[in-house]
């Protein structure tokens, strides 16, 4: 993922700070007087943090779950972003109103502002510590996040997310589907798991790729593929490409309005069209039939050469370093044992 601007793995942050009980010291915890003054902020019965705390999504769902016991855990897109899934970054569409932290607890516990308690069952195989923190297992919390969202286009980018992240692969979530059979929300996720990838970096990516796909009605293209000229020099790595048509699609964020970025945009696109590439961009804004119109006119322009015919290649020359499939980095961190084995 080296270069790309927009990671979808992240680290959590230093000085995270776990919420404490009151202590008469003074030393684990504030004491009944400094718990009352500006330095410390109330987070739920019987526990307080620091006022002065990290603000960010990670402090927030420690101090949602500082109250959990044991068999609990923190689930959904929280205990994905706890692991590093970047794009869970606990905001609703439009990145603005804050989600709730999403908790599974059999106890007791009295709903707080800020946080959602589940119910569901959990088996002793379906949560582990993570850095200290109660979470859900990978597939569990992918699974209760497809559930939360419970739309088709919105699970398949919550699976794509979690595969960029390098937690999962769309293959492995699939398999997991199989131990869930009476389970509610497993129809909604056989679907996502036809519709998820685990080559799209970005959610902007994903979309795009579901309207060529669904709304469109195009077939399948190939996501953040290597194209080659017949010198073996990198023309590009898009975020479409279609190779039996010729076409190039890229989604063109906020950043690529920076003139550098534009620069850098412009000299790109001359060369896929220097060598016989369609292409097309998508940027914020556009609805779903704008830009299913602006793929078909574009591959409607296409010149479907046949391999021999074409001056580009997906063909990587000596030089160059295929990034390592998604199942087999699973499988050599042992992820994969850890997975299928829970």
């Amino acid at each position: 993922m080296a270069g790309v601007r927009w990671d979808p793995i992240c680290s959590r942050p230093s000085g995270l700070v776990l919420p404490s009980h009151l202590d008469p010291a003074g030393v684990d915890g504030p004491t009944k007087v400094q718990a009352r003054s500006g330095r410390w902020e109330w987070v739920a019965p019987g526990w307080y943090a620091p006022s002065d705390r990290p603000e960010c999504v990670e402090q927030r769902i420690l101090d949602a779950a500082c109250r959990l016991r044991q068999g609990d855990a923190v689930t959904a897109w929280a205990a994905l972003r706890w692991r590093g899934g970047a794009f869970f970054d606990g905001l609703g569409p439009g990145g603005e109103e804050e989600l709730p932290v999403p908790l599974i607890a059999s106890s007791s516990l009295k709903p707080l502002p800020g946080l959602t308690l589940s119910k569901a069952q959990l088996a002793p195989t379906e949560w582990e510590y993570v850095a200290g923190l109660p979470v859900a297992t990978i597939q569990r919390a992918l699974f209760d996040e497809v559930v939360r969202r419970g739309e088709l286009w919105a699970g398949a980018e919550a699976v794509s997310m979690a595969a960029a992240a390098r937690l999962i692969s769309v293959q492995l979530f699939s398999e997991s589907l199989l131990h869930r059979a009476a389970w509610t929300g497993v129809p909604l996720a056989r679907e996502v798991v036809g519709l998820a990838r685990d080559e799209c970096w970005s959610p902007p990516e994903l979309r795009m790729h579901l309207i060529w796909e669904l709304v469109a009605e195009l077939p399948r293209a190939l996501a953040n593929r290597a194209v080659f000229d017949l010198d073996g020099n990198l023309m590009g790595i898009p975020d479409l490409f279609d190779p039996v048509a010729g076409v190039v699609g890229e989604h063109n964020g906020e950043h690529h309005k920076e003139i550098e970025q534009h620069r850098s945009d412009v000299s790109r696109e001359d060369r896929f069209r220097d060598h016989g590439l369609e292409y097309f961009t998508v940027v914020r804004g556009d609805n779903r039939g704008t830009i299913a119109e602006r793929m078909y006119r574009t591959r409607a322009r296409a010149k479907f050469l046949p391999p021999e015919s074409c001056a580009w290649t997906l063909e990587p020359p000596s030089w160059y370093q295929r990034p390592e499939p998604l199942d087999a980095y699973l499988a050599r961190t042992g992820m994969v044992q850890r997975l299928t084995h829970r």
